[in-house]
């Protein structure tokens, strides 16, 4: 008798154009982003990671990725955030396989219609009981960023931004992000 396949066998099976994320022991799939999602996921990513991981214009030190397969629990707990930063003195060095098991600084979700639900209901907690320090939520739809900081595995809400603010918040405070060139 066959084995049935593993969450993660099921996940790595997924045809393309299908991402793929374990939580709770369920997994969890969803399209390719929109246009409008991966406009402002690339436009913040270029935004943060030229200062950031680069030090051209900021401080350094951090290494931004797009979206990156986390491994909370590995195989087991499974995340894909939009983005996700790491301080390079926490993770020196990028991993050699895909598997990304040190638990990010930052990540950024990109909510759309399909997303949302399970972005605010299922991944947010996900990353506040690992201790993730930072967490943004970026709306292209209602052109808004919300962003938290962790406490005793729980959210701080610092701030929402809307529209065409120009953005100072943690842990890219440095910066100014100008929130219309996120929008298409």
């Amino acid at each position: 008798m066959r084995t049935p396949p593993s969450l993660y066998e099921q996940l790595y099976a997924l045809p393309e154009g299908v991402r793929g994320e374990i939580f709770n022991g369920r997994l969890y799939t969803q399209p390719r982003p929109t246009g409008p999602h991966a406009l402002a996921s690339s436009r913040l990513g270029t935004d943060i990671e030229g200062p950031y991981s680069r030090g051209r214009g900021g401080p350094g030190g951090w290494w931004i990725i797009d979206e990156p397969e986390l491994h909370f629990i590995r195989d087991r707990e499974v995340a894909v955030p939009d983005l996700a930063g790491w301080r390079k003195m926490r993770m020196p060095r990028l991993p050699e396989g895909h598997r990304f098991e040190v638990v990010p600084d930052w990540v950024c979700e990109v909510l759309s219609p399909s997303t949302e639900d399970i972005d605010r209901g299922e991944k947010m907690p996900l990353y506040a009981s690992y201790a993730v320090g930072h967490a943004w939520l970026v709306d292209p739809e209602s052109r808004t960023l919300e962003a938290y900081a962790a406490t005793h595995g729980s959210w701080r809400l610092l701030g929402i931004f809307r529209g065409d603010d120009q953005v100072r918040v943690a842990p890219f405070d440095t910066i100014v992000i100008h929130l219309a060139d996120l929008w298409a």
